[in-house]
């Protein structure tokens, strides 16, 4: 899986840039993904974003299943599995045949214009091994997630022209991001609205740790909850913003 987003809809924290950014050529993500994957499927929305996956295949097998679905310009790339799908349909008035990615886009649907619950709390429900991308075209932004177990990997980069990078493909976030990238933390979230946060531990911040590489080079910095803060709370001012509020309710 691969999204690609211009810096205005994700704005990843800035210990993410490596300051050996412009020392090397970088490669176009996009087109090294689709050279990788010559069965993958893409979109490209102008200069905004751009999203690719390669399905699992009998040529290909991969160690997840990989997932795309789109609904009311809402666009998901799902990787991994929810142990509890069925239950979750039936929460959010799903048919059992809704896969794992439609149930992301209704979640979100149902959090982006009722916003009954904080995103934090709805993800705290997902049980399994996932990742996922989200795209929001008409709203122009960005929801990305990665599971607490650990049993799915991602990874996200800045690349040359400041776009964010993510993939679970390390080779292409290395080759197009050079070291400004790390990998995304476990059971976090970002929004373009809210930032990084953990949904696991919503009341602490973020803290950025310093990557060295193998020649001694910094690179970009790795991200954990830091245990002695706390987010500031803060109230809800309407239904559009109560899915970039992440503290609210924890």
């Amino acid at each position: 899986m691969l999204g690609i987003f211009k810096k205005e809809l994700v704005n990843a924290p800035k210990e993410l840039a490596s300051s050996h950014q412009h020392h090397q050529k970088q490669q176009n993500p996009f087109k090294l993904f689709l050279s990788s994957n010559p069965n993958a499927f893409s979109m490209a929305f102008g200069d905004d974003a751009s999203l690719a996956f390669a399905p699992s295949s009998s040529q290909t097998p991969l160690p997840h299943q990989r997932l795309f679905c789109s609904m009311d310009d809402i666009y998901c790339i799902f990787l991994g599995g929810l142990d509890n799908l069925c239950t979750l349909n039936k929460q959010y008035g799903l048919t059992k045949l809704a896969n794992e990615p439609m149930f992301i886009i209704q979640a979100y649907k149902t959090l982006r214009d009722r916003g009954p619950y904080p995103a934090h709390s709805v993800l705290k429900e997902l049980e399994g091994s996932f990742g996922f991308i989200l795209y929001d075209l008409k709203a122009k932004t960005v929801f990305v997630s990665l599971g607490a177990d650990g049993g799915v990997k991602l990874f996200w980069g800045i690349a040359s022209d400041g776009s964010v990078v993510i993939s679970d493909n390390l080779e292409v976030i290395k080759s197009s991001c050079f070291k400004s990238f790390a990998p995304f933390p476990t059971g976090c979230m970002y929004h373009t609205e809210g930032g990084l946060m953990s949904f696991e531990h919503p009341k602490q911040k973020m803290k950025a740790i310093s990557r060295v590489d193998s020649e001694g080079a910094m690179c970009g910095a790795t991200f954990k909850v830091d245990t002695y803060s706390k987010t500031q709370t803060m109230p809800r001012v309407g239904s559009e913003a109560n899915w970039a509020i992440w503290g609210q309710g924890a």
